[in-house]
């Protein structure tokens, strides 16, 4: 579930009965398998860190920073991505990586001297951006624009009123389908783009 933007009962509903048949017995999971039965048997937070470290982190974070680096002109470094930092990790006890619901554990214990307390608790700051409030707002005439189109509503993938409903419910702000609607959204741009030339 946590590599997709669609669970289970949410692609039961969106897919139309043949797209569901098509794509029957592939799992958005599927990419991940691969460095899990790599991980020869680690544990599952080694398995984990294999697998985001191989996928998420070349295919996602790290291409994130160099577009948002490089458009200021900065060359961003990743230190903590030295291949000697990452040997001694990977060779740490799964314990001192993640204790309890404490990330970096021993990064943090020795930072603890160094730094402030308040910079060591804070919470993770991602990349995400405001989607849900822009397909409410500034988005919201071209997201309906788009997905309401005829095009786009008879490719045979999604059930219309689905999608109509998904479109409806979000800017209204009675549910929030942001993440879902945006990758609705690309898909649909990626088609117009590529496919309907």
């Amino acid at each position: 579930r946590w590599v997709s933007v669609l669970d289970t009962q949410a692609k039961d509903e969106l897919y139309t009965d043949e797209f569901r048949h098509r794509v029957a017995g592939h799992e958005a999971s599927e990419f991940l398998a691969e460095w899990f039965t790599r991980a020869n048997g680690a544990g599952i937070v080694d398995a984990s860190l294999l697998a985001d470290t191989m996928t998420y982190l070349p295919n996602d974070l790290l291409v994130k920073v160099d577009i948002a680096s490089m458009a200021v002109s900065l060359e961003a470094r990743s230190p903590f991505l030295d291949h000697h930092v990452i040997e001694f990790a990977a060779s740490l006890p799964e314990d001192l990586k993640l204790r309890g619901r404490t990330t970096k554990y021993l990064l943090k214990q020795v930072l603890k001297k160094l730094l402030p307390a308040e910079n060591l608790k804070r919470a993770k700051m991602g990349f995400g951006v405001p989607i849900g409030h822009w397909f409410r707002g500034g988005m919201k005439d071209f997201l309906r624009e788009v997905l309401l189109a005829e095009r786009s509503l008879t490719r045979g993938y999604f059930k219309p009123e689905v999608v109509a409903h998904m479109v409806t419910e979000h800017t209204e702000g009675r549910r929030d389908y942001g993440h879902q609607l945006w990758t609705l959204l690309m898909l649909e741009l990626w088609f117009k783009k590529f496919i309907d030339k």
